[in-house]
């Protein structure tokens, strides 16, 4: 069933879920990619295509909304060589839109959230959105003290020594505030891009593929004398902690950063309504073609700062900013094979070996075929889609870099199709373990039904257990797992394995410290650092299980509900009836639905994988989830309920309100509530409130208890 070529409304629940893990999937690893890697798979504007499709999955099936939801992701981690650098404010991403309508819906909710008429004049600024790697520079006492990446939007990568090469950037600023961040975008002039090529391939050094690529290749090098080879060049754009105000609109505060020696770019405008916005971003694609640097869109944010703060953010993005992305592009090229790929969680995944082809300035070698429905030429009701042209390999194929890891292939040229070859037959058994490939009513692909023992899921499990935000034990990666899973002597076949490794036959050790590409310090580094991660904290763990929808997010929330491991384990135990009060409390947790719940419950249930867990729970000692820091407010860590309409300010603002002053918000009312706001019309929720004993406030009583902040 190929649910991408199914209209959002038009999607099942069960599809909703399927093409929702598939897009928490591809998305994550796109972003590892771009923001880690510097080394992107997929336009900026084919991957914000899917994610948008997520965010509009995710709205009509709210309560399917994963924990590790590309809603919620901002960036990668920052790499290892790099120090790291904690952002004192965090470095958001924009919000998409893709065509004037979604613009229009933009200005419209900013109104809403204000409670502002559509006659009502609002300012924006609009400016080109330069392709490049974010920066943030932060200058005390007037001088430049650290210049850091955006990483994950929390957590960046220290490159100030990189920075200073940068002739762009100021060193020292004459009547700056003691403390400014200055943020913005590095980049590469297409015509530096040019030059820089050509010396490369007269050194017969590597190529770069584009100027993206090249300005973050350069900035991130570990010598900076190469950082100052490079021509690179700086747009300041936003700004960071700052000791005192600059102005009171985004448009000020770029003329002040240009008067302290900032580039600002010149097409940036202030504009009165969506049709001017409109305009001028038409204005600037036709200019696109002949700018000497490379931009991906027009991004427009509320101009009046006091506007900005009431707005607020979301986990991720600005309310009061989006960016209106340009269009992706397509490139036709030959099918060689078809290959299927089994995941952690069984899923047969087809993926097509292209010849290689350049489509939106990657080079593009590989592409997702989605499941066999897709395959076929038919959607999740039977439908044609490609007017029912099936994919066979050998055909001439139309790629369309469409946000996945691997690109889509969008369709077929039937002209060049050798007709003496056969349609293409899905496996129907697992091609790693063969066990029967099954496929349940209503889902999307064929999973393998050989469970834990399926090697490919085993080891893509075991993989997912040592990555990064799960155990990230050191010199234990990916290879070396596999390495081990394999070998008969010292196998690694299920996570507890790892921690029995030192304690296994003395003479079999010894060999390990002697195998080629290991040595003693190794092996004992390795020993060491799987002794370190006995002590964890509850999240991590309960992430690397890899239990199908409990991401990393998911298990945050789990983990800040529950605070200790044994008190999940206790309550997921009574959680198998889901009559239970057990049940009931697991689904009020904000962001936990009946499928991440059910998931969670069916894999603590079950015989197998308990008895895995427990085996390495034997030899960890897992941490208590830490409570969330004390603020200087009453609502502090107070779950709070909104109800009937607010007269002072919308819904929207008023839960922004509250969880910025560290509330949870919650949807329903429950034993847990413990403050209900009541607006006008306030309905059942005031009356269960009442009868449960929970405070009842209106909005004057709620505004009052604000006050104090």
């Amino acid at each position: 069933m190929d649910t991408e070529s199914i209209d959002v409304a038009k999607l099942t629940r069960a599809e909703a879920e399927n093409e929702l893990a598939r897009l928490a999937s591809v998305l994550n690893q796109a972003n590892i990619a771009y923001h880690a890697q510097d080394d992107p798979l997929i336009s900026d504007a084919d991957f914000d295509r899917l994610k948008r499709r997520n965010a509009e999955i995710e709205s009509r099936f709210a309560s399917l909304k994963r924990s590790d939801s590309p809603s919620d992701k901002i960036g990668a981690e920052a790499e290892s060589g790099f120090s790291k650098v904690t952002h004192s404010q965090r470095m958001l991403s924009l919000g998409n839109a893709f065509d004037a309508q979604d613009v229009e819906e933009f200005d419209e909710r900013i109104r809403r959230f204000l409670g502002l008429k559509s006659e009502a004049v609002l300012t924006y600024t609009a400016e080109p959105k330069i392709d490049g790697l974010s920066l943030t520079l932060r200058y005390e006492a007037g001088r430049l003290v650290q210049a850091a990446t955006r990483g994950d939007g929390s957590v960046g990568e220290n490159v100030t020594q990189n920075a200073r090469m940068i002739t762009d950037i100021p060193q020292v600023l004459k009547d700056a505030p003691p403390v400014l961040e200055v943020r913005g975008e590095v980049y590469m002039a297409r015509s530096d891009f040019q030059r820089l090529n050509e010396t490369q391939a007269q050194a017969q050094a590597k190529l770069f593929s584009n100027p993206r690529n090249a300005a973050a290749g350069s900035l991130r090098q570990l010598d900076a004398d190469i950082t100052r080879s490079r021509p690179l060049k700086f747009f300041a754009y936003a700004w960071g902690e700052l000791s005192n105000p600059l102005g009171a609109s985004q448009s000020e505060v770029l003329k002040i950063f240009s008067k302290l020696g900032f580039a600002i770019n010149p097409l940036t405008l202030t504009c009165q309504s969506v049709a001017q916005l409109i305009a001028h971003y038409q204005h600037i694609s036709a200019l696109r073609a002949d700018l000497d640097y490379d931009i991906d869109g027009v991004v427009y944010k509320i101009d009046e700062l006091a506007l900005q703060q009431r707005l607020g953010e979301r986990s991720t993005t600005p309310r009061w900013a989006i960016a209106h992305k340009f269009a992706a592009e397509t490139a036709w090229t030959d099918l060689e094979a078809i290959d299927i790929q089994v995941g952690r969680t069984g899923a047969l995944s087809p993926v097509a070996r292209l010849v290689p082809v350049t489509v939106g300035g990657v080079v593009v070698s590989n592409a997702t075929l989605h499941n066999e429905d897709y395959i076929s030429g038919v959607d999740s009701n039977g439908a044609q889609i490609r007017a029912g042209r099936d994919i066979r390999p050998g055909d001439r194929v139309q790629v369309y870099r469409a946000g996945d890891v691997i690109p889509k292939i969008a369709d077929v040229d039937l002209t060049h199709r050798d007709q003496t070859r056969a349609k293409y037959i899905f496996p129907q058994i697992c091609p790693e373990c063969g066990s029967p490939a099954i496929r349940a009513a209503g889902d999307a692909v064929r999973r393998c039904s050989g469970g834990l023992i399926c090697p490919a899921q085993s080891i893509e499990r075991l993989k997912h257990f040592v990555s990064r935000k799960a155990f990230d034990i050191d010199g234990l990666g990916s290879k070396q797992i596999e390495m081990f899973f394999k070998d008969e002597s010292l196998p690694i076949r299920e996570p507890a394995d790892i921690f029995t490794l030192q304690q296994r036959d003395e003479e079999k050790i010894a060999q390990l410290k002697n195998r080629n590409g290991w040595g003693r310090k190794s092996a004992e580094n390795l020993f060491q650092a799987i002794q370190e991660r006995r002590t964890i904290g509850f999240a991590r763990v309960l992430f690397a299980l890899g239990i199908r929808h409990v991401g990393e997010v998911g298990a945050n929330l789990l983990a800040g509900h529950y605070k200790k491991w044994s008190k999940l384990i206790g309550a997921l135990d009574q959680a198998q009836n889901s009559q239970s009060e057990a049940w009931a409390e697991l689904l009020s947790i904000d962001g936990v639905g009946e499928v991440m719940a059910q998931s969670l419950v069916s894999a603590f249930q079950s015989p197998s994988e308990r008895a895995a867990i427990d085996r390495l729970c034997a030899w960890l000692e897992i941490t208590d989830a830490e409570t969330i820091a004390a603020q200087d407010h009453v609502i502090t860590g107070k779950t709070v309920v909104f109800t009937g309409s607010l007269e002072k300010m919308s819904r929207a603002e008023a839960k922004a309100q509250a969880e910025r002053l560290g509330a949870k918000v919650a949807g329903s009312v429950s034993a847990k509530t413990d403050f209900l706001v009541a607006g006008a019309a306030a309905g059942s929720k005031a009356k269960k409130a009442a009868d449960l004993g929970i405070t009842v406030l209106d909005e004057e009583e709620w505004l009052a208890m604000l006050a104090p902040l």
